[in-house]
């Protein structure tokens, strides 16, 4: 699941070197901490939130298939 966040991501920001996603599970949740340039924020959050809300829904549906939940949280630098 961590290379498909990175697959998506990197291919909305301009800096895509500069993508860090750090991931930590419990017993059947896996968190996500995604850290991009300054810059590139409003690109991976997109106008009210669409495009991490539609990141999100991509994640969440991977997981329901391995039975565990999802929470992917943005972060600046």
């Amino acid at each position: 699941m961590k290379e498909m966040l990175e697959i998506i991501i990197k291919n909305l920001v301009a800096n895509p070197d500069q993508v860090e996603i750090m991931e930590s599970q419990k017993e059947n949740a896996i968190s996500f901490s995604v850290k991009v340039a300054n810059s590139d924020m409003g690109k991976v959050i997109g106008k009210q939130g669409r495009i991490a809300k539609a990141i999100r829904t991509v994640a969440k549906a991977i997981a329901t298939k391995e039975n565990k939940k999802v929470n992917i949280e943005f972060v600046e630098e």
